[in-house]
């Protein structure tokens, strides 16, 4: 049997084991490293995460061993890690983990929840998300600087509606542009199909690099403008959150300035960052998406996205 190791994180006490499993085999890195990362990102990310029904994806043997999403909170949590219900139509109620703080995202990551994916909203308003998000998937052979691209005509396309959005990168190989909301007031009944709305144009204006469609045939060499996000029932992986890939990447927030560099220059390279390199990053920059927690802005009438 693996030793265990108590510690103590935020006045509660936490069994880790398996501390030198590997979980990214790529590069060596082991479960305690990435219990050590969400330890030391937890200042930043947990914000993000308070108080939003939490889906899990986790890999209990690794990036390359299966994996699972799990959404209703797992029976065996300590009883001191807050939950909350979800009713859906079809589910019924679902009982979802809540990531309130440091203590809780020590245990997500014993557990080799390696992503971690939000709602859009909040549990005590589930109809009204907090955030406009856009997912950028780009179909081979475009990559990441196509999502640069597209990325940019959504910040002009909000600039000139008088509203700010955020870039990350997903950790994957796309990206996603946040545009924060915050006034409690916009249900998903408007949010969807503004979104939808957006990806259209931007389909009809360029169809040989956008389309908003998810049909796999149609999707090469193009960027999909994923607009379905913004639904009650899904969650979008949290800025901050690992990624399993080849490499512990992270989704990580950029400044628009990188993300015109990255297209200048056409390196994608630049836009991909592991575990340690974030954790440097909040060091010399803070959180980046701030913002998006606490910016108060409106959503236009799609009337005003034209024709």
């Amino acid at each position: 049997m693996a030793a265990a190791h108590e510690v103590t994180v935020a006045g509660r006490r936490l069994k880790l084991t398996n501390l030198d499993k590997v979980l990214y085999p790529k590069t060596s890195f082991t479960k305690g490293e990435v219990i050590d990362y969400y330890a030391r990102v937890g200042e930043a990310i947990v914000p993000h995460l308070r108080g939003r029904p939490l889906t899990l994806r986790r890999f209990p043997n690794g990036v390359e061993g299966m994996s699972f999403f799990e959404k209703r909170a797992p029976k065996h949590r300590p009883d001191w890690v807050k939950t909350a219900p979800v009713a859906f139509d079809r589910a019924g109620e679902i009982d979802f983990t809540l990531c309130d703080n440091l203590a809780t995202l020590t245990w997500l990551a014993q557990l080799a929840a390696l992503e971690l994916h939000p709602s859009l909203s909040k549990a005590k308003n589930m109809e009204n998300p907090t955030v406009l998000a856009f997912d950028l998937d780009p179909g081979p052979p475009a990559d990441v600087i196509d999502c640069c691209r597209i990325a940019l005509r959504l910040r002009s396309l909000f600039s000139d509606l008088g509203l700010e959005s955020f870039p990350k990168t997903s950790g994957s190989k796309g990206m996603q542009v946040y545009v924060p909301l915050n006034g409690g007031r916009v249900g998903y009944d408007r949010t969807q199909p503004f979104a939808h709305a957006v990806a259209l144009l931007l389909e009809k204006q360029t169809p040989d690099e956008v389309v908003s469609r998810m049909t796999k045939k149609l999707r090469k060499g193009k960027v999909l403008v994923d607009w379905s996000q913004n639904n009650r029932s899904k969650t979008t992986v949290s800025v901050y959150s690992l990624r399993a890939r080849d490499r512990p990447t992270a989704s990580t927030p950029l400044e628009w300035g990188e993300v015109q560099r990255a297209l200048k220059r056409g390196e994608a390279e630049s836009l991909a960052f592991e575990a340690s390199a974030v954790l440097k990053r909040i060091e010399r920059k803070g959180d980046l998406f701030e913002p998006v927690l606490s910016l108060r802005q409106g959503l236009p009438d799609l009337r005003a996205l034209g024709d």
